[in-house]
């Protein structure tokens, strides 16, 4: 997948007027690619028009309108790119309860140890981005990847084929299985 560059990011000023559409756009993209794990992990598979998207939504925020600051979210973001033959998603905990979310997050200490894409019969380990947890709890987002040897890159780009997201993790074993709308969504970004 190629990187971003200044030239796919649009300045705030001719951003907001467009805004609306593309939030509509890429929440379309996202439908197949936002996956529950369990009650409380969700995972989004991310492409080049979902980035585009939170860097758009992070300038907006940020008032950020130079190009230099343009372009520093555009490295920032540039590392969710998978290279080939990789998948790339934000795992989200999602915890609404303020007084739930520091036992939780102990809870799933060492989860980056235990997620798995399931394509056929080829099991893909999460790879987790380093840094991103401590020995008594993680962080609520982590960025991860999976690289797909390529007998898995051929049974995603294969019509039909069973695809299932898997936690084996000891307090925290779900299992979701992945319909035809997300397996052709995913094999796009192998093309």
């Amino acid at each position: 997948m190629k990187k971003l560059a200044v030239s796919d990011i649009l300045p705030p000023r001719l951003y907001e007027p467009v805004r609306d559409d593309m939030r509509r756009r890429v929440m379309e993209i996202k439908r197949p690619r936002r996956i529950s794990l369990g009650p409380i992990v969700t995972l989004v598979f991310e492409n080049r028009s979902t980035l585009i998207f939170q860097i758009q939504e992070m300038l907006r925020a940020e008032h950020l309108d130079t190009q230099d600051k343009i372009q520093a979210e555009i490295d920032i973001y540039n590392e969710l790119i998978p290279e080939p033959g990789q998948l790339s998603a934000t795992l989200f905990v999602e915890i609404t309860e303020q007084a739930s979310i520091r036992p939780l997050l102990e809870r799933m200490v060492g989860i980056d140890e235990h997620v798995t894409l399931r394509i056929g019969e080829h099991a893909v380990p999460a790879e987790f981005e380093p840094g991103r947890s401590e020995a008594d709890r993680i962080s609520s987002v982590q960025y991860i990847r999976f690289t797909l040897p390529p007998a898995a890159v051929a049974a995603l780009r294969t019509p039909g084929t069973p695809l299932a997201l898997q936690s084996d993790h000891p307090r925290y074993q779900f299992r979701t299985e992945l319909g035809e709308e997300t397996r052709q969504s995913l094999a796009a970004d192998l093309a």
